[in-house]
């Protein structure tokens, strides 16, 4: 941490210290009253326009402006005593009258960070926290909030669409994911990218927003009454006779292609609104000690969004109850929650606009400018050989490419069997919003529980956890499925039957599964990452984006294609998909076993080291404390902590032109030929 120069007492700050340094005196003034008469005199100081830049000078007499952190006021009898005799009097521009001589008083410190001055007040806070601090961090959290609980409701009600329509099951969500999802959500990046060289950050925001939400108020009051007529049905009805069963999903994608389309915006307002414009938004406004505070808490708000949203999906599908016969319940339902979802959109687009116009255009609320990582680009086929190369990074990337198979392959399966329980929308919706509210308690209660596991259990019994309970609920899902008949008398008497029972395991799976690996597989997955060397850190993470997450992502899907292909439908490829599952999620914790018996002693060198270098950093820093300043004016010794290292640099002023000062005083003095200030580095 840099340190801060402290001016005590009475300096001096010439404006021109340059080849004039015998002039140079203790109590010499920055600035006093001008003489008119010896105007040529007082050349020594900047122009009056560099001064009234700088140091916010009134009229041609050089006072300090409120904000200039500068006190003036007339010498006392034993100061002025200390001046030379030709300063007591008329001389270089001061005036003849001693009482009119300013002593000019440092009262603010210069930051060594090149941020400028600080002053000697505190800012303005608000329940501990600064006012310029709250006022980005409120309107983020809205942001987020408002975004998070449009993905929850979209997110159920596309399942409800794809699923629970005639002609459709859940076979379609493997190859609506690979052949309608990906080239859409690659082109739409492409594009994105096209514009984001042609607009300002505003209006790409407005430009990328408004699509979605002029689209999902149309699908509910345009698109979705107009089913009937705008999807092909009689054509799908000849497709599926002649190709036979097996290919019910791919034709199902024609069937009802405004479904499929709602489920693609559906998944693009995940990966573009969240990811894309919020984070790139978050990230443009905050410091990184600012992100550090308060990024954990987005997540905790992420899970509040996700329970009060699911409470709404459930309160639209029972407005059925409560409607007559012959109204379709669930046209009402997606009409209420996509009114909900426009009004939240057009609040984001407003919270963003008050949010640009109050806070990024604000000089006072700080931010940081960082500097773009260079990321290795490396191809498909240099990334595939450094995964092989290297033990630890293969173990890493098995994690990843295991999780995105398994919670493909149960989760398609969980929805299939959904359906048989609820086949109606407005009951499949309904059990949705309960999945999610539970899925959000669940996930909030890990996330507080994460830190605790991996400070009481350490990195591995955490990274087996999300496996562990994949494989125990897998099981007890997957038998269900398989061994239902036999299990049927046992659960009659539990008042369940095989059907609503896979229903509720397949749930409770999904809900912990995910929940875990939001609290603790991700955080394990990045923690991998820091024992190692840079340049492995580097090329390993680039590795693992270009292969294992499409190929997590993508190979549930591709898995249960090919089933489905093979044996013809989902139901009859159940046995193997149970196999299959089976042999990813004990390959898995194989892998995390192997990758913590690596990482444990990494990380163990790794906190020493940091150890002995904060030890070294803090004796260093006594030292240097105790020795304090050198006494002169000219000279003041800095001291700062610099990546566990302590430097001590020298303020003199003969130093060359430099940016202690704040930039818009730097920039002006620089300007001047003659002028220059204190550098610290």
């Amino acid at each position: 941490m840099e340190g801060v120069l402290r001016a005590k007492g009475l300096i001096s700050l010439p404006l021109n210290p340059g080849p004039r340094a015998r002039d140079l005196h203790p109590l010499w003034t920055a600035r006093t009253h001008l003489s008119r008469r010896n105007t040529k005199k007082a050349g020594a100081f900047p122009s009056a326009a560099a001064a009234a830049a700088a140091l916010r000078v009134h009229h041609s007499h050089g006072f300090a402006g409120k904000d200039s952190g500068l006190r003036f006021s007339a010498p006392t009898e034993a100061e002025e005593s200390l001046l030379p005799a030709e300063y007591r009097s008329a001389g270089r521009g001061f005036s003849k009258k001693p009482k009119n001589l300013q002593i000019c008083r440092a009262e603010a410190a210069i930051s060594t960070d090149g941020g400028g001055l600080v002053g000697s007040g505190e800012r303005r806070k608000f329940l501990g926290l600064e006012i310029s601090t709250l006022k980005k961090v409120i309107p983020l959290g809205l942001m987020f909030f408002c975004i998070l609980f449009n993905y929850t409701i979209l997110r159920d009600t596309k399942d409800v669409l794809v699923v629970t329509a005639e002609g459709s099951s859940a076979e379609i969500i493997p190859f609506l994911k690979t052949w309608v999802n990906l080239p859409l959500a690659v082109g739409f990046m492409l594009l994105y990218t096209k514009l984001s060289n042609a607009l300002s950050k505003e209006a790409l925001f407005y430009t990328v927003i408004f699509p979605f939400i002029a689209f999902f108020g149309a699908f509910a009051f345009v698109l979705y009454p107009l089913r009937n007529v705008i999807h092909p049905t009689a054509l799908a009805d000849k497709l599926l006779a002649a190709l036979g069963p097996s290919f019910l999903g791919p034709v199902a994608i024609l069937r009802i292609w405004s479904f499929c389309l709602f489920y693609v915006m559906a998944e693009l307002w995940g990966s573009v609104v969240i990811s894309v414009l919020f984070w790139g938004f978050a990230n443009q406004i905050t410091t990184v000690e600012e992100a550090k505070e308060f990024y954990p808490l987005f997540g905790l708000g992420a899970n509040v969004a996700l329970i009060f949203s699911g409470r709404t999906v459930k309160y639209f599908s029972n407005l059925r109850k409560n409607l007559g016969p012959g109204v379709d319940g669930w046209a009402i339902s997606l009409k209420g929650m996509m009114s909900i979802v426009v009004l939240l959109g057009l609040l984001i687009c407003a919270i963003y606009w008050g949010a640009n116009t109050f806070v990024v255009n604000d000089p006072a609320v700080p931010r940081s400018i960082r500097k773009k990582k260079e990321k290795p680009k490396l191809g498909m086929g240099e990334s595939l050989k450094f995964l092989l190369s290297s033990r630890y990074v293969r173990d890493l990337a098995t994690l990843v490419v295991a999780y995105g198979i398994s919670i493909n392959l149960v989760e398609v399966t969980w929805k299939s069997k959904l359906k048989a329980q609820f086949p109606s929308p407005n009951e499949y919706s309904s059990f949705m919003g309960d999945f999610s509210t539970a899925t959000g308690i669940a996930t909030f209660a890990m996330m507080l529980l994460g830190r605790v596991i991996l400070r009481k259990f350490g990195w591995g019994v955490a990274a087996m956890i999300t496996p562990t309970v994949l494989l125990l609920t897998g099981v007890g899902f997957f038998s269900l499925l398989l061994f239902g008949e036999p299990l049927a008398p046992l659960l009659g008497k539990l008042g369940m039957t095989p059907l609503i029972a896979a229903v509720y395991v397949g749930a409770l799976q999904n809900i912990f599964s995910k929940s875990s690996k939001y609290s603790l597989f991700d955080p394990c997955k990045e923690m991998a990452y820091i024992p190692l060397d840079e340049d492995m850190k580097v090329k390993g993470k680039a590795a693992i984006d270009v292969v294992c997450n499409p190929l997590g992502k993508s190979g549930g899907a591709l898995i249960q294609q090919f089933m489905i292909l093979t044996f013809g439908s989902l139901a009859n490829s159940t046995p193997y998909l149970g196999g299959i599952l089976l042999a990813i999620v004990l390959a898995w914790l194989g892998a995390a076993k192997s990758l913590d018996s690596q990482f444990s002693p990494l990380a163990k060198e790794e906190l020493e080291k940091e150890k002995r270098l904060k030890e070294k950093a803090e004796e260093s820093a006594t030292r240097m404390s105790e020795e304090g300043t050198d006494g002169s004016v000219g000279n003041i010794k800095v001291q700062r902590i610099e990546n566990g290292s302590v430097h001590e640099s020298l303020a003199s002023e003969k130093t060359s032109n430099g940016s202690a000062l704040e930039p818009k005083l730097a920039a002006e003095f620089d300007s001047s030929p003659e002028s220059s200030t204190p550098r610290i580095q």
